[in-house]
């Protein structure tokens, strides 16, 4: 099963304050051990807010709202994308995961969704819709 961790903003990360070097070294760390148990698919930060976009959707209008957004407990400062056997063997892993700096006292958090997957809709796909999902899935890129 494939799990996206969601790491979420803090004042700090939407300041664009970068992390200290210790921060460099002990998040790289646990990420190494990821990458050493073969669970790591990506893993990356979010530049702030600051430097981002919304689209809104309502019927055909779309509109494009530029940041920075105000609600920083409900922004995302970056990810993970895992592949774990089941939602408890994640939630073991990040619950190692070293939050150095939750923010000026502010309570940290992250978050865990299971990525929905085509077999999540074997019974509701044709077999010509797999092989496409799977075609999609072979071409894309992580790096």
């Amino acid at each position: 099963m494939r799990f996206m961790v969601i790491t979420k903003a803090t004042a700090a990360s939407e300041a664009g304050r970068p992390p200290a070097t210790e921060e460099f070294e002990v998040v790289g760390a646990f990420i190494q051990e990821m990458v050493d148990a073969g669970v790591l698919l990506a893993a990356d930060g979010l530049h702030p807010s600051t430097q981002g976009a919304r689209i809104y959707f309502d019927g055909t209008t779309k509109t494009v709202v530029d940041g920075p957004f105000t609600e920083t407990k409900e922004l995302i400062a970056g990810f993970f994308l895992v592949e774990m056997k089941s939602l408890d063997e994640c939630v073991e892993w990040f619950k190692r995961f070293p939050v150095l700096r939750p923010g000026d006292g502010e309570r940290s958090n992250i978050e865990i969704r299971r990525v929905v997957q085509a077999e999540d809709f074997a019974e509701e796909m044709t077999a010509e819709q797999r092989e496409a999902v799977e075609r999609r899935d072979a071409g894309a890129r992580f790096d």
